[in-house]
């Protein structure tokens, strides 16, 4: 990482190559010896270490796919047939080949006989219902007492509703690849492969502090000057909901020995360190002063708001300093750490992006990539919600969307098509 006097950088980075820094800062967690093996339910929103090939079909059997008779389709050619009803065919259970002239009433996800090769609809069936069996067991049907009553059915092409083995995937296909996030659809798959532990990469343990005379905990009291810590509650939530496992520390002063020594004390046992405030050009900058003598830049981004940014590593720890403004910070998070995540541990899922139409125009710095916040209506159009200040907590709360205005977009007018990710 390379430094800059005094901690500034000679020009404005792009949002690309920081959040290319930031991944590549993160690269060490990608290792053979952070993973772990954990039962289904416990890797629910980890990343996958490994391919995993199906070790069986889906279904594993051809099955039905209605209530209905299973058939021979060529005993049905025409105008359809009459045939004889033969013992049912419950789900679960290992069914007897089919004889040609007969039908199995057969329920929904039960295995097709063998000779059957389609299944008709109860509803399509004269009588529309299933015979019902008496007390010693056989069925009445067009008042015969056994099963080897009629039924009367339509003709019917051969596969329908027959749910196929491995029509869902076959033995030995990739189920699922490497770096997959495991949300409950991939959980769900393995377990319907029968797979009941799978490798994962360990959660990430990230030391969050924030600083600032100026700041206190909440439900304390706010004496003149003060204002509540916003920024750890914001982002320990938002990397608690990435599946970092958060540790705070105390409020640190604006005194850089303190910083220090409460970062010496936390960093031991973590994975990476966030800061927020204190890495601007100001004269009390105390993230910038407790950096002195590590391999840490501090620089500005391309960007609105978030543009100042600390990156590199704390007595070998991989460090990030955030701004002060708590819009700042989310944006922050959500543009370059959240995706180095995504990248190194396949988890968090990533932020797939979204066309919206704006409703209403806005304005955007030439050469910077604006973050606006915004809502996504019913119809697709975009409100933004407050102005581009970066202490908007109230209008950050009302956003479920952030709206991207690359650098080099001056204007857009209401009806303009833009890029947001879902929050």
């Amino acid at each position: 990482m390379t430094s800059h006097p005094h901690g500034k950088a000679e020009h404005a980075r792009s949002v690309a190559a920081h959040a290319a820094a930031v991944a590549e800062l993160l690269q060490p967690l990608r290792s053979s010896e952070r993973t772990e093996v954990l039962p289904l339910i416990q890797a629910l929103g980890r990343g996958l270490v490994d391919h995993v090939a199906a070790p069986i079909s889906l279904p594993p059997f051809a099955n039905s796919q209605m209530d209905g008779y299973a058939v021979r389709s060529g005993d049905l050619s025409g105008a359809g047939a009459d045939l004889r009803i033969v013992p049912p065919v419950p789900a679960g259970s290992s069914p007897q080949p089919l004889a040609p002239g007969t039908a199995a009433p057969i329920m929904t996800g039960a295995m097709i006989p063998e000779g059957a090769d389609a299944v008709v609809p109860i509803e399509k069936a004269v009588p529309d219902r299933f015979p019902e069996p008496g007390p010693d067991g056989t069925v009445k049907l067009n008042g015969t007492a056994n099963w080897k009553g009629t039924v009367k059915l339509p003709a019917t092409a051969p596969g329908t509703y027959v749910r196929p083995a491995g029509s869902d995937i076959a033995a030995g296909e990739r189920a699922l690849a490497a770096g997959t996030c495991l949300g409950p659809a991939q959980l769900g798959l393995l377990a319907a492969l029968g797979i009941p532990k799978v490798t994962v990469s360990k959660a990430a343990t990230v030391l969050l502090v924030t600083t600032g005379d100026e700041v206190v905990d909440p439900g304390q009291d706010l004496a003149p000057g003060k204002i509540y810590d916003s920024n750890g509650t914001l982002l320990e939530a938002a990397m608690q909901q990435a599946g970092l496992t958060v540790r705070r520390t105390a409020i640190s002063t604006d005194n850089p020995a303190e910083l220090l020594a409460l970062l010496r004390a936390g960093s031991r046992r973590a994975d990476l360190i966030v800061t927020t405030g204190g890495v601007s050009k100001g004269a009390y900058e105390v993230v910038r002063q407790a950096m002195a003598g590590q391999p840490v830049e501090f620089l500005h981004v391309a960007m609105q708001p978030g543009g100042p940014q600390g990156i590199g590593t704390f007595d070998g720890v991989p460090f990030l300093g955030f701004p002060g403004n708590p819009v700042s910070c989310l944006v922050s998070f959500e543009m370059f750490l959240r995706p180095a995540l995504s990248a190194c541990l396949g988890a968090p899922a990533p932020r797939l992006p979204l066309r919206a139409r704006l409703d209403q125009p806005l304005a955007s710095p030439a050469h910077k990539h604006q973050v606006r916040r915004g809502s996504l209506q019913p119809d697709g159009s975009v409100k933004l919600e407050g102005g581009e200040g970066s202490h908007l907590m109230h209008a950050l709360a009302g956003s479920n969307v952030l709206v991207h205005v690359p650098a080099g977009v001056t204007e857009l007018a209401a009806g303009d098509e833009v890029e947001v990710w879902m929050l």
